[in-house]
């Protein structure tokens, strides 16, 4: 198998770093996340005009029919800038709900305001008290009216339409909301990384239910699509993180001479190289089962265990080599910290995979030495 990305893929993620780096240095950033909205609308709209954020979404409805490779390529440079815009959030997540439940005119109209980057929307999900990977889901539908609360959604402060799990006679169902229909009550807060959410209640609100059946698989699919986007997230964290690292190693001077110098910090660089790798291994192994169509939680907690302890490692070492400079807000590496830290603790941690993988330990065949 071919795991080189293709000339068209290579294009598209150069074209997405050359759009967040124009825009995005450590300033213009903590500029941007200081602001009420979170994020620029400049660079929505630049994403939007190139097809980025319609990419996965069926040409007939706005799109470009583009798969895993593609999405994670954009995940990827997101990463690498720490570039704040929902694009998970506001369209990867609600966006692939919509397009496994919506009728076809619901679909056509919704998937192709957010290709255009004119609406936004979120998916509410968890609830006050939840752990991953369990969603109790007390949230009730009666009739067109859904009631209860929900937490931890990523960027419903800026929602225009909201994607709602909520309890029915026959299971789980999903739910269009309009984010300032009556009855609902958002209270807007600001995570550690410097992105936004938000606790969203609902009471008698008016809701139009997406498609029909219990909607559990469609929810866990669209977890393991989240959990492997959030993977490629943190690889381009990680590796510019540790660019700036090694840059600084071979710069800094202690001593008379560069920190590159010293055999025990290279030693140290090397070891953050060889928990990039595989990080980006196990990356890419999510990344290709979801093109191959596999949907499976097992490999996603796989790539997301090890893409966790990467991720401490990494930062962590970043944040020591660099000294008193690498805690600053004026200076990059920190924030990298903070988002793979945010990362780390978004639909499970690793000790929450690691207890889910065991629990899976009696599915497979014992291999034996005869």
């Amino acid at each position: 198998m071919d795991f080189e990305l293709t000339d068209e893929q290579t294009m598209l993620r150069d074209t997405v770093r050359e759009v967040l780096t124009r825009k995005y240095d450590i300033e213009t950033l903590r500029s941007v996340t200081d602001t009420e909205l979170g994020w620029d609308k400049g660079v929505w709209k630049s994403l939007a005009e190139i097809g980025i954020l319609g990419l996965t979404f069926p040409e007939d409805d706005g799109g470009m029919g583009a798969g895993p490779v593609e999405f994670t390529s954009v995940m990827t440079e997101l990463g690498r800038a720490i570039a704040p815009e929902p694009y998970l959030d506001s369209v990867l997540v609600p966006g692939s709900l919509i397009a496994a439940t919506a009728d076809d005119a619901t679909r056509g109209e919704l998937l192709g305001g957010l290709a255009e980057g004119e609406l936004l929307m979120a998916f509410a999900h968890l609830e006050p008290g939840d752990r991953w990977p369990g969603a109790k889901v007390a949230t009730t539908a009666t009739g067109d009216k859904l009631t209860g609360t929900k937490t931890l959604v990523g960027h419903g402060d800026c929602a225009d339409k909201l994607v709602v799990s909520a309890r029915v006679d026959d299971g789980i169902g999903l739910f269009l909301v309009d984010a300032d229909a009556a009855g609902v009550t958002r209270t807007a807060y600001r995570t550690s990384d410097r992105r936004r959410g938000a606790q969203i209640e609902f009471s008698d609100t008016p809701a139009t239910r997406l498609g029909s059946g219990d909607a559990s698989q469609i929810i866990a699919d669209a977890e393991v699509g989240v959990q492997t986007a959030l993977c490629a997230e943190a690889v381009g964290a990680m590796e510019r993180a540790m660019d700036l690292t090694v840059e600084y190693l071979k710069t800094r001077k202690q001593f008379g001479v560069t920190l590159a110098t010293f055999q025990t910090l290279t030693q140290r660089a090397a070891d953050m190289y060889v928990q990039l790798e595989l990080a980006r291994s196990m990356s890419l192994y999510a990344t290709t089962a979801l093109a191959s169509g596999i949907c499976d939680p097992a490999i996603a907690s796989r790539a997301k265990l090890q893409i966790i302890r990467s991720g401490r490692d990494i930062a962590q070492e970043a944040v020591q080599m660099h000294g008193g400079i690498g805690m600053t807000a004026e200076y990059p590496v920190g924030h990298y910290l903070a988002r793979l830290t945010a990362i780390s603790h978004t639909l499970g941690d690793a000790t929450d995979h690691l207890s889910a993988l065991s629990r899976t330990v009696g599915d497979y065949d014992m291999v034996t030495v005869g």
